[in-house]
């Protein structure tokens, strides 16, 4: 589960890093990217390991709600899906033209 949360905040901080302040880009990425402790970047900051705790919080519900908003990362994640899907059809040659076509348009409807 820790896994699945780290790559999923990284995944949102990478769609929706530039809605960030930049003490809040900076925390996160410390926190998520460089694997630093809450404790060495209070001891960075010279701040509390609560505040920086609380801050990291706070900015991962707002990634969420981005993410409720926008659905960048859904829409990501879609689209992944639908490549691989066109590339296993065009890999295999008893696909029809028309079953490529159809995953060329679910690309196109997903943007």
């Amino acid at each position: 589960m820790l896994l699945e949360k780290t790559t999923r905040m990284n995944f949102l901080f990478d769609f929706y890093q530039a809605l960030l302040t930049d003490k809040q880009r900076s925390y996160m990425e410390l926190y998520y990217l460089d694997d630093h402790s809450l404790g060495e970047i209070a001891e960075s900051y010279n701040i509390s390991r609560q505040a920086v705790y609380d801050n990291i919080r706070r900015t991962e519900a707002m990634l969420e709600e981005y993410e409720e908003k926008l659905n960048l990362f859904e829409k990501f994640q879609q689209r992944q899906i639908v490549l691989k899907q066109l590339t296993n059809a065009i890999m295999d040659e008893a696909s029809t033209t028309e079953a490529k076509l159809a995953l060329v348009e679910q690309l196109k409807e997903s943007d």
